[in-house]
């Protein structure tokens, strides 16, 4: 019996088909649970300016600052001072020029190797526990599960994740804050403001080579495809959130590495959360922790991953009980 080209069309079919059950399969029975919000006993408090251990406060509190800043840190004693040193210069300036206006920077260290959490103490001490506070993870979680474990702890009307690497100019939490505001209406006081690094796009591709290229277009097409649309950055960090978005966002969240941010701006849209991007100023620092392919890879597969455990119900848009 011949085998003609509709057979292998057929059969060709039959393998796609198969090889899609086989990974939706493999995506939902692969799913974890949640990333436990329970905190060890050591990440419970912190260290006041009286010298007493004071406990946490929670996102499901009232907001007592206008402002906090969400600064995920893993083994960055060489660049953190540079980041805090600009932010901190800005802020207290901001508070000179404005009395009314309230902050706190929240430095999270992920379970660093090395002195961030001495680092991040030097400025405690400098500027008081009021308006610097340390929390230092037992294990390394990933950037996502550092942002995510420093934002359960704000106290902020609006709440800012900046990286530590101090790669975008701190003072351009103004341009986030004014495309903020311009969103109207905001659902339930809900709304996020993204930096991004969209307009750099076409000077980085000409200073990368072809496969780093590739990867860079790759990760944006599966970006759109699978989990975001109408944002062009979903990976700068620096984003601005009203308190009410960052619960209903980082209380759902899962994935802790890279694609996070994929997966939080995936929620927001599930829940009509307005989104707005603007342009900021950015600058390549030395020393990133992404390793070229691997990190693209893992950031492939977890946004494959997104979409299918959402779409099977592996996981649900369904806010935890209260951490704890």
């Amino acid at each position: 019996m011949d085998f003609g080209l509709f057979d292998f069309i057929q059969l060709l079919a039959a393998l796609v088909v198969f090889m899609l059950i086989l990974v939706l399969l493999i995506a939902h029975f692969s799913a974890s649970v949640m990333v436990e919000v329970k905190r060890h006993k050591n990440e419970k408090c912190f260290l006041n300016d009286d010298g007493k251990m004071e406990a946490f406060p929670s996102i499901e509190d009232p907001h007592s600052r206008d402002l906090t800043v969400v600064v995920p840190s893993y083994n960055e004693e060489m660049r953190l001072p540079s980041m805090m040193d600009e932010a901190m210069e800005y802020l207290e300036s901001r508070q000179k020029q404005q009395p009314s206006f309230t902050y706190e920077v929240i430095v999270v260290d992920d379970g660093s190797k090395d002195k961030t959490t001495e680092v991040a103490f030097g400025y405690t001490k400098k500027y008081g526990a009021s308006k610097v506070r340390v929390l230092t993870l037992v294990k390394n979680r990933g950037k996502g599960g550092a942002v995510r474990m420093g934002v359960l702890s704000s106290r902020g009307k609006f709440i800012l994740m900046a990286d530590a690497d101090g790669a975008t100019k701190f003072a351009d939490v103004e341009k986030v804050e004014a495309a903020l505001q311009d969103i109207s209406p905001k659902p339930e006081n809900m709304a996020i403001s993204c930096g991004s690094r969209a307009h750099l796009e076409k000077d980085s591709v000409a200073q990368r080579s072809m496969f780093r290229t590739f990867l860079m277009y790759g990760f944006h097409f599966l970006v759109w495809f699978f989990c975001v649309r109408g944002v062009k950055d979903t990976q700068c960090g620096f984003k601005l959130f009203t308190r009410e978005a960052a619960r209903k966002t980082f209380t759902i969240l899962h994935v802790e590495r890279w694609a996070f941010d994929v997966e939080l701006l995936y929620i927001a849209q599930c829940f009509k959360i307005p989104i707005a991007e603007v342009a900021v100023n950015w600058t390549e620092i030395e020393g990133s922790k992404l390793v070229p392919f691997w990190s693209w890879l893992q950031m492939g597969r977890d946004l494959v991953f997104i979409r299918l455990r959402y779409l099977t119900g592996a996981w649900k848009l369904k806010s935890p009980r209260k951490a704890v």
